[in-house]
């Protein structure tokens, strides 16, 4: 499910949660994480998921024995190559370093390899995330061969027959303000055969999966996809998360200034590793029912101290905007902005909502 989570693009973060259900303070926001409500209905190699109904079930994953002969190995063999491993790296989770192949960039030394090794310590894989680097390999304990693997970028071009974005859709999504330097930051290009828009899914740098969606609104998931969330690398080391509900609004709340966002649902639970460093959660799910009930489970399950829900501003006597691009394509970035930084504490939101049936 996408992931709006407004990342590549670093913003600053705020530094804790609104304890009081006063008045809403406006906050620079960090990542936003867009859900995306439909989801791949082919999925291989991958069980179907069972969710709790509580914050709580994140339980703590215990680590197996791991071999500290092999581990001292593969971490000789990533030096080897200029990956110096520091106290992060620790078997069986994902690391993010200075990439010495691009060097973070230049001046912004943006941490950008994503580095993994095994839980029992005997293997380890790394690759970059930058668009113009995706320098990537593996390393094994007994081995004598470290492995380079081609781009995951070339990868995803090949395999599944996609080309950069062409004029008629670029037109079509700069109606909707959605601006080229935003897509090509997002990867957005398109099928070649039918010229279909083409979000890609990325997961440390590597392709796990593609969405599909057509000008007549009709979407398709790749098969065989596994269960990530769209935008999810935009944020890593996030304390701060927006969740919206499509890839579309996880690039309008981009264009507002937001890089670090996020789509999901079902697949929250596939990210724990995330969601336990985040602190405020934004909802910026759909004006309508669904969304509405939407934001209501999401707040139940991530955890309603944690929740703020963004309030969107009201179209006519009659109704309000729908959605993230809604508000951006008839008032602007700018009142895009200003929604989600005035977002309300979740439990202050829903206490109006129910005073405001009353009256």
């Amino acid at each position: 499910m996408p992931v709006r989570i407004m990342q590549p693009g670093h913003l600053s973060l705020t530094n804790g949660l609104a304890t009081t259900s006063s008045v809403t303070v406006p906050r620079r926001l960090g990542r936003v994480w867009s859900r995306l409500l439909s989801y791949p209905t082919h999925v291989t190699g991958n069980p179907s998921l069972q969710c709790n109904s509580d914050a709580e079930s994140f339980g703590e994953h215990k680590d197996d024995t791991i071999d500290i002969s092999k581990l001292t190995e593969v971490k000789q063999k990533l030096k080897l190559v200029g990956i110096n491993c520091d106290d992060s790296c620790i078997p069986g989770r994902y690391a993010h370093l200075l990439c010495p192949k691009c060097k973070g960039g230049g001046q912004s030394l943006e941490r950008s390899l994503s580095v993994h090794i095994i839980q029992d310590g005997d293997f380890a894989m790394w690759r970059c995330f930058r668009v113009d680097c995706g320098w990537a390999g593996r390393a094994f304990a007994g081995g004598t061969n470290i492995r380079k693997v081609m781009s995951s970028r070339q990868v995803a071009e090949k395999s599944l027959g996609l080309e950069p974005l062409g004029g008629k859709l670029i037109a079509y999504l700069g109606e909707r303000m959605i601006s080229e330097g935003t897509l090509q930051r997002n990867s957005v290009m398109q099928r070649l055969h039918d010229q279909a828009i083409a979000f890609p899914y990325w997961h440390n740098g590597v392709l796990v999966g593609c969405k599909y969606r057509s000008m007549e609104r009709k979407f398709r998931q790749e098969k065989g996809t596994e269960k990530w969330l769209y935008g999810l690398d935009d944020i890593n080391e996030a304390a701060e998360v927006i969740i919206v509900e499509g890839e579309i609004d996880k690039l309008s709340v981009e264009e507002a200034g937001f890089q670090n966002c996020d789509t999901g649902y079902q697949y929250l639970w596939n990210c724990k590793e995330h969601l336990d460093k985040v602190s405020r959660i934004i909802l910026a799910t759909d004006a309508d029912t669904p969304g509405h009930a939407l934001a209501e489970e999401l707040a139940r399950r991530l955890g309603k101290d944690r929740c703020w829900r963004v309030r969107w501003p009201k179209k006519d006597e009659f109704s309000y905007f729908k959605d993230a691009n809604e508000v951006l394509k008839c008032l602007g970035p700018g009142a895009l902005r200003e929604v989600i930084e005035n977002a309300e504490l979740y439990q202050l939101h829903v206490s109006e909502e129910a005073l405001q049936c009353t009256k």
